[in-house]
C-alpha cells in the first residue's frame, strides 16, 4: 500500500513540472487561457442586459428596443456557451494530450528498469501508476489548475460589476460568504483525506487483484479461497469506507451551499425591496443581482472540489515522477556494438549477490570456448541461474569480470549484447496473441514463412498445425490454453528465430511429460548445434551432451569435467546423478 502522502499545499514545483510537458502545446495551452478570459468578461454581460430591458424598454414599453436587446443577449448567450464549448474541449484535449505523453514516457521508463526494480515493486503499484494516478494528472488540466483560474476570474468580473452597480446591495449580498469560507474549508479537509485513502485503496486492490489473478491456480490448488476473500473483503471494505466518507462531505457540503445562497437571495430581496421602496434602485437591478449570485455561486460550489481534484493530481504527479526519476535503470554504460560475436565466455573471479553480505556466487571462474556446450549442477540456492542473470547484465557484478570475445561485458552496448544472447527459462510467459504473435515477438518484419521455417527445422510444425488456426491459434494470457511442454517449445522456437550466438537453457525439460520431452531434447539438439550453450539442468539427461559440466554448491564450483569423469569421481555430482536415476526408476 503506498505511503500516506504528507499533507502539504499544491508543491508549486511539481506543478511547474507538470506544465512543462505543455511546451509542444503551448498554443493550446495559451487559447485555453484566452478563452477563460473571454468568458469572464462575457459572464457579467447578460444579467446587464436584462437589467437593461427591465429598467428601460419594459418599464417605457419601447417593444422595438426589447426585440433588439432580446436578440443581442441571444446572440451572446450563443457565443458564450460556443467560447465555454471550446474552452472545455480543448483543456480536456491538452489533458489527454499531456497525460498520453507521460504515459508513454512512464512505460518505456518501466520498460528499462533494472530487473531488482521488480524484485520490490508490486506489479499492481505500477499498474496504478500507469493508468490510475496518470488519470489524476489529467484532473489538473481539465478540472484543476485551468479551470480554477478561469472560475477565479469570473468571480471577480462579477463581484467588481456587482459593487460598480450597486457597493451596499453587493456588500449586503456578500455577507454570507464567510460561512461559506468556512463550510467550503472543512469540505476540503474531508475529501482531501477520503481522496487520500481512496487512492491507497486503489493502489491496495490493484496490487492483491493483480497478483491473486495470478496465482489463481496455487490459491485453488491449496483451497485458499475462504481466506483469500476474506482479505480481499477486507481491503475492499476500505477503499468503499473512504468513498463513504467523501460522499458524506459531498452531501452535507452542496446543502449548506444552496442555504447560503438562499440567504444571501433573501438579503437580497429584503435589502432590495427596501431599496426599491424608496426609490433608490429599479427593479431590473434586483433581477440583474439575483442572476450575479446564480454566476458567483456556480463556480464557488465546485472550488474547493476543484481544489481537491488539483491537489490529488499533483500528488498523483509527485508519484509517477518518482517512476520516471528512478535511477535503477539498465545501466547501459558500454557502446560496442557488433554485428555477430564468436560466442567465447569466460568468468574471471566474479562476485554477485542480490543483497549486500548476502553472497550468491563467490570468485566464479571457468571458459566456455565458442561452439561448445557446458551443463551447470547443483542443488537449489547453489547459484546456477545466477549466471544467467548476470551474463546478459540483469543484475550487475560486484567483483570480477565477465568476457565475451576477450572483451568485458560492460563494454558492449547492453541491447546489442542481448541480441546475441538467446535464453530459454523453466518458466516460459506468453502473451496473450496468436502462437505466431508470441514467436516473434510481435515484430511485424519477420515474415510467417520464417516462423514455420523454424518451427520445422525444431520438429514442432505439425504440433502447432494441429491446434485450431495453426500459426493464429490464440494464446490466452500466460499461455494457460497450452501445456507446459508446449508452452516450453513455443519458446524455443522464439530462441531460434532470433539466431544467437549464445544460447541458454535454465532447467528447460523439467515439469513437461515424457512425450513432450522427447520433441524437447529434440529441439535443444537442434538450438545448440554450432552455438556456445549453457544449460542449467535440472533433469540430468541434457548434461551427457555438454562438453564440460560445472557442479556448484553455495556460489561455489565444487567439481568440473565431463559426465563420464565425473561419475568415475564419485562425488557431487555422481551423487546427483545416482539420486536422479533411483528417482526416475522409481
Amino acid at each position: 500500500m503506498d505511503k500516506q502522502p504528507k499533507k502539504k499545499l499544491v508543491d508549486v514545483g511539481l506543478l511547474r513540472r507538470l506544465f512543462s510537458y505543455t511546451a509542444p502545446y503551448k498554443k493550446t495551452l495559451l487559447f485555453s487561457m484566452s478563452l477563460s478570459i473571454l468568458l469572464a468578461l462575457t459572464s457579467p454581460i447578460r444579467p446587464m442586459l436584462i437589467q437593461r430591458s427591465v429598467d428601460t424598454y419594459i418599464a417605457g414599453n419601447l417593444l422595438n428596443g426589447l426585440i433588439l436587446i432580446s436578440v443581442i443577449q441571444l446572440g451572446i448567450l450563443l457565443v458564450e456557451n460556443l467560447l465555454r464549448f471550446w474552452f472545455m474541449y480543448r483543456i480536456n484535449w491538452l489533458g489527454q494530450t499531456v497525460v498520453n505523453d507521460i504515459r508513454k514516457a512512464v512505460f518505456k521508463k518501466i520498460l528499462n528498469q533494472d530487473i531488482s526494480f521488480y524484485d520490490k515493486t508490486a506489479i499492481g503499484t505500477l499498474t496504478t501508476r500507469t493508468i490510475n494516478d496518470l488519470e489524476s494528472v489529467n484532473d489538473v488540466f481539465s478540472e484543476g489548475i485551468i479551470s480554477i483560474v478561469a472560475d477565479i476570474m469570473t468571480i471577480v468580473s462579477i463581484i467588481i460589476v456587482m459593487l460598480f452597480t450597486d457597493v451596499w446591495l453587493t456588500l449586503v449580498c456578500l455577507s454570507v460568504f464567510p460561512i461559506l469560507i468556512v463550510a467550503t474549508y472543512i469540505f476540503k479537509e474531508s475529501v482531501n483525506k477520503s481522496f487520500q485513502r481512496v487512492r491507497n485503496a486503489v493502489s491496495a486492490l490493484n496490487a492483491f487483484v493483480q497478483e491473486h489473478l495470478t496465482g489463481m491456480y496455487i490459491v485453488q490448488v491449496f483451497a485458499a479461497e475462504k481466506s483469500e476473500i476474506e482479505k480481499f473483503n477486507e481491503i475492499n471494505k476500505e477503499h468503499r469506507d473512504a468513498n463513504i466518507k467523501g460522499i458524506f462531505a459531498y452531501s452535507v457540503f452542496f446543502p449548506v451551499v444552496e442555504i447560503v445562497l438562499a440567504l444571501s437571495l433573501g438579503l437580497l430581496v429584503w435589502y432590495g425591496s427596501v431599496r426599491i421602496l424608496h426609490h433608490a434602485i429599479l427593479p431590473g437591478v434586483i433581477i440583474a443581482f439575483v442572476l450575479y449570485i446564480n454566476q458567483l455561486f456556480r463556480p464557488l460550489r465546485m472550488m474547493a472540489d476543484k481544489f481537491n481534484v488539483l491537489q490529488m493530481g499533483v500528488i498523483a504527479g509527485e508519484r509517477v515522477f518518482a517512476i520516471l526519476d528512478s535511477d535503477e535503470h539498465l545501466k547501459n554504460n558500454g557502446s560496442l556494438q557488433v554485428a555477430s560475436i564468436n560466442g567465447n565466455v569466460e568468468f574471471k573471479d566474479v562476485e554477485f549477490s542480490y543483497k549486500p553480505g548476502v553472497p550468491v556466487l563467490k570468485r566464479v571462474s571457468f571458459k566456455l570456448e565458442a561452439g561448445k556446450t557446458m551443463a551447470v549442477v547443483g542443488h537449489t540456492g547453489a547459484g546456477k541461474s545466477s549466471l544467467i542473470s548476470i551474463l546478459n547484465r540483469q543484475y550487475e557484478i560486484e567483483g570480477g569480470q565477465i568476457l565475451i570475445d576477450g572483451r568485458n561485458l560492460n563494454e558492449y552496448d547492453i541491447y546489442n549484447l542481448r541480441n546475441h544472447i538467446g535464453i530459454v527459462l523453466q518458466d516460459v510467459f506468453l502473451f496473450s496473441g496468436s502462437i505466431a504473435d508470441n514467436i516473434t515477438l510481435r515484430n511485424s518484419e519477420i515474415p510467417l514463412e520464417k516462423v514455420e521455417e523454424v518451427a520445422k527445422m525444431l520438429g514442432i510444425h505439425d504440433f502447432i498445425m494441429r491446434l485450431p488456426g495453426g500459426y493464429n491459434f490464440e494464446v490466452m494470457e500466460r499461455g494457460n490454453s497450452l501445456s507446459q511442454g508446449q508452452r516450453q517449445l513455443l519458446s524455443f522456437a522464439r530462441a531460434l528465430l532470433y539466431n544467437p550466438s549464445i544460447l541458454i537453457l535454465d532447467e528447460a525439460t523439467s515439469s513437461v511429460d515424457s512425450e513432450s520431452e522427447q520433441l524437447i531434447q529434440h529441439a535443444i539438439d537442434t538450438l545448440i548445434k554450432g552455438r556456445t550453450s549453457i544449460i542449467i539442468a535440472h533433469r540430468l539427461s541434457t548434461t551427457r551432451k555438454a562438453n564440460e559440466i560445472l557442479v556448484m554448491d553455495h556460489g561455489n564450483i565444487i567439481e568440473r569435467g565431463s559426465h563420464a569423469s565425473l561419475l568415475q569421481q564419485q562425488g557431487a555430482y555422481y551423487n546427483l546423478y545416482t539420486a536422479v536415476e533411483k528417482v526416475a526408476v522409481a
